[in-house]
């Protein structure tokens, strides 16, 4: 891994890093996919619409720390 020196801006102070790394977003952007699928599919299957957004809400946030270790 290159890991590269901190750049300092013209006051002397160090520049600040991104917001977000690509890491970060990727994770987040796929589990939310993840979890309209989910919630989509358990809303077309009969499931009453906050039962619905609950599994959506629930794959989101169980599949974030799976993604996170798979995705490197």
């Amino acid at each position: 891994m290159n890991v590269s020196p901190a750049r300092t801006t013209r006051s002397g102070l160090p520049e600040p890093g991104p917001f977000m790394t690509l890491h970060t977003a990727v994770v987040l952007l796929t589990a939310v996919v993840i979890g309209l699928v989910l919630g989509g599919l358990s809303y077309l299957s009969g499931t009453p619409l906050a039962g619905a957004v609950l599994a959506g809400l629930l794959g989101t946030g169980g599949s974030v720390p799976v993604l996170h270790h798979l995705i490197r």
